[in-house]
């Protein structure tokens, strides 16, 4: 694929939205090999049996699957040179283990700009699936509301920074961007 043929892609919305599925329609309908690059990890059963249905229902249309729950922007730079569409689910599982691990509100926006700043870069086109989580209500604890708030200043950077912008609602993608 030609480097003027690729794009950056963010889609988001509330859980449940249809979000991933869309991403992956979208990812699936692309010419050229395919990697599903998950931030995800399987920290229990649940979690466990989610990661395999995922797994499931991408079925043979997919070159890899790739695991990295916290260097997003290094592995993506790695990737996009065997793999011209890279689909990243999620944004948010990211900025949450992000925070696990300890990182400052400062260091976790670095690594928000680095990646916004790689995607006009990187050889591939790059789907990034991120939830909203500002629509409800204010969270109680303060730890959820600086997920939330992280969260809200990566989606924002990250449209901006994207080629094309949908939001899911009810299964129904808006294009936004």
């Amino acid at each position: 694929m030609r480097k003027e043929e690729t794009l950056s892609i963010l889609i988001g919305g509330g859980a449940r939205s249809g979000k991933s599925s869309f991403a992956q329609k979208m990812a699936e309908e692309l010419p050229g090999e395919r990697a599903y690059l998950a931030t995800a990890q399987a920290l229990d059963l649940e979690m466990e049996k989610r990661i395999a249905k995922h797994r499931a229902d991408r079925g043979t249309a997919w070159h890899s699957t790739i695991e990295e729950p916290l260097e997003l922007t290094g592995c993506l730079q790695q990737a996009s040179a065997d793999f011209d569409i890279i689909l990243v689910d999620c944004i948010t599982l990211w900025i949450s283990n992000l925070m696990g691990r300890n990182d400052s509100d400062q260091q976790i926006l670095k690594a928000i700009d680095s990646l916004a700043d790689s995607l006009s870069l990187l050889p591939a086109t790059i789907i990034l699936v991120s939830n909203e989580v500002g629509l409800g209500l204010v969270p109680e604890h303060p730890a959820g509301r600086r997920f939330r708030d992280l969260a809200g200043l990566a989606n924002q950077r990250l449209a901006k920074a994207c080629s094309e912008v949908y939001f899911t609602i009810w299964g129904l993608p808006q294009k936004l961007k």
